[in-house]
């Protein structure tokens, strides 16, 4: 557990490269956190959502874990009941003023790529994609790309930690960086 501004590694943080390790209670405070945009679309700050993977999945265990038959993501995703005051504070955290019933609290390495459920480092309130009609409920060009990544590294195509690296850097790059489109 994190205390105090002392950073804790937890079970597999995802190496980012350099000092990756930071104090997510330095994140909770509104307005501290901050949206980038890559070709109008939305991306975490790193500083506040570095991505974190879950220690239950591991590239000799695919078959058993994230692609086996019947799926795996439904049993392990937190409950709305859970997260529906976690999103507001994030929201917060990022300054997010827009609906949230437009805003996804999304986990920047999907459960279905390993990300962990529940730690805090890996959550964050993606906003609307551009064009997005207000009102019009949850829409993001994230989920496609974890699709394609899931099948991917299912596939032997690519290995599971090229893959979360891949959208830990840049989720709108990620598919051309591994070669995949």
């Amino acid at each position: 557990m994190i205390t105090g501004l002392v950073p804790v590694l937890l079970p597999r943080q995802l190496p980012l490269g350099g000092d990756d390790l930071r104090d997510s209670g330095t994140c909770n405070r509104p307005g501290s956190c901050h949206f980038r945009y890559e070709k109008g679309e939305p991306l975490e700050d790193p500083a506040c959502t570095p991505g974190a993977i879950s220690p239950a999945v591991t590239q000799t265990n695919l078959k058993s874990t994230i692609c086996r038959k019947g799926g795996y993501t439904s049993g392990i995703r937190p409950s709305t009941s859970v997260t529906g005051k976690e999103k507001e504070l994030n929201a917060a955290s990022y300054g997010y003023k827009g609906r949230m019933g437009d805003a996804e609290y999304d986990h920047l390495i999907s459960l279905q790529l390993g990300g962990d459920p529940n730690d805090p480092r890996n959550l964050w309130v993606e906003p609307p994609d551009p064009g997005h009609k207000k009102g019009g409920g949850v829409n993001n060009r994230k989920d496609p790309v974890e699709t394609k990544l899931h099948t991917a590294v299912c596939s032997g195509k690519v290995t599971l930690t090229a893959a979360q690296k891949a959208i830990v850097t840049d989720w709108t790059t990620a598919l051309s960086s591994l070669g995949l489109g």
